[in-house]
């Protein structure tokens, strides 16, 4: 059954009222036609409830713009959603073509900082948020009196002579939630050992962040990265209104699953108007071990990044020298899911503090 505008609906009593699933909810693709997005291929989808978000299918099978009812959920920011031709790998060079939004994937072989590993120059947060998917594929249907939608496809990560990684996305919702499903299965399909770092950038706006807003997570413990963070050790969960000349303070978070192995973690403005209004992330920690909390409050780069990954943001030569760097062997399949989604209201936020609590008891 399908929960929309205040009533639930089965399959037939839905259908017997529109012409169309598509006149509630679908999936629609298309091309961005202007600026340095051009040609860039993509789909929205709705859920009937007024969520909504963009996938890129040419950019990483990433998600850009995301809101709730007219309201935006995902920072934007100001270098376009561009083309993976603009990227430049080397230093910072992501940053310009970094538009953010609701999910970018940093990743496959390296990731964080630049840095040289072994002889190998590496830039910001890896190539894989540049490349464009293949076998795309789009599913609408009816499972029983559930409608589901879906957007699946493939990304390869490779160079001769290097990594031969390949990313295997499916991104799904059902009608009348709000929330969306990350499924994604990453293969080395060469033949040697590969270098393994991947993490979730997920980076939330206004108004979910605004003054007064915090962050909701069973967090055990939160070290700053650097010293500019050991300055707002105090303050991580809490946001300010932007502040002029704000530098970003990062901060590593020891989470606590729930019983299930879940780890539940948002952000929350409970002084929206209207009510609460947040949203959160779920994950299982066996599968990303880290969680990395990037708190900028400047003015323009108001954004606060929830970050499930398998690795730390010093780069690849500092998770090797730590021990700490993940391989994929010839072969080898790993899988992550992940659960993104909007909280409305004092019972949705409720809940989710349940579950945090929850899980600091355990």
């Amino acid at each position: 059954m399908a929960t929309l505008f205040g009533r639930e609906y089965s399959r037939r009593e839905l259908c017997r009222r529109v012409g169309d699933v598509r006149q509630v909810a679908g999936v629609r693709p298309y091309e961005l036609l202007d600026g340095k997005g051009r040609g860039v291929r993509a789909a929205d989808f709705r859920t009937g409830t007024g969520f909504r978000f963009s996938v890129l299918a040419d950019r990483g099978l990433d998600i850009s713009h995301a809101e709730y009812r007219g309201r935006p959920v995902a920072w934007i920011s100001p270098t376009e959603e561009a083309a993976p031709a603009y990227f430049q790998p080397g230093g910072l060079g992501f940053l310009r073509t970094f538009y953010a939004g609701l999910l970018t994937t940093c990743g496959l072989t390296y990731c964080g900082a630049p840095c040289e590993d072994e002889g190998e120059p590496l830039g910001l947060h890896g190539r894989i948020s540049h490349i464009p998917a293949y076998d795309l594929a789009i599913d609408q249907r009816w499972e029983g009196d559930e409608y589901h939608m879906s957007l699946s496809g493939k990304l390869r990560e490779a160079a001769v002579f290097q990594e031969n990684v390949e990313l295997r996305r499916s991104i799904s919702v059902r009608l009348g939630e709000s929330r969306l499903f990350v499924k994604d299965e990453i293969e080395n399909l060469g033949y040697k050992e590969t270098p393994f770092m991947l993490l979730y950038h997920i980076n939330l706006g206004f108004p979910v962040v605004d003054e007064g807003a915090r962050i909701v997570s069973p967090t055990a413990a939160a070290e700053p990265r650097d010293a500019e963070a050991e300055k707002g050790k105090d303050e991580y969960a809490s946001l300010p209104a932007p502040v002029p000349g704000y530098a970003e303070q990062v901060f590593y978070h020891e989470m606590k699953p729930d019983s299930e192995g879940l780890v539940h973690a948002a952000i929350v403005n409970d002084a929206f108007a209207g009510g609460p209004f947040g949203a959160y992330v779920t994950y299982p920690k066996s599968e990303l071990p880290r969680f990395i909390e990037w708190k900028m409050v400047g003015e323009g780069e108001y954004v606060v990044g929830m970050e499930p990954a398998n690795c730390l943001v010093a780069g690849r030569a500092a998770e090797r020298e730590a021990g700490t760097l993940q391989f994929l062997e010839p072969g080898e399949v790993r899988q992550v899911t992940l659960e993104i989604g909007v909280l409305d209201g004092e019972e949705a936020v409720k809940e989710l503090e349940a579950k945090v609590t929850s899980a600091l008891r355990s």
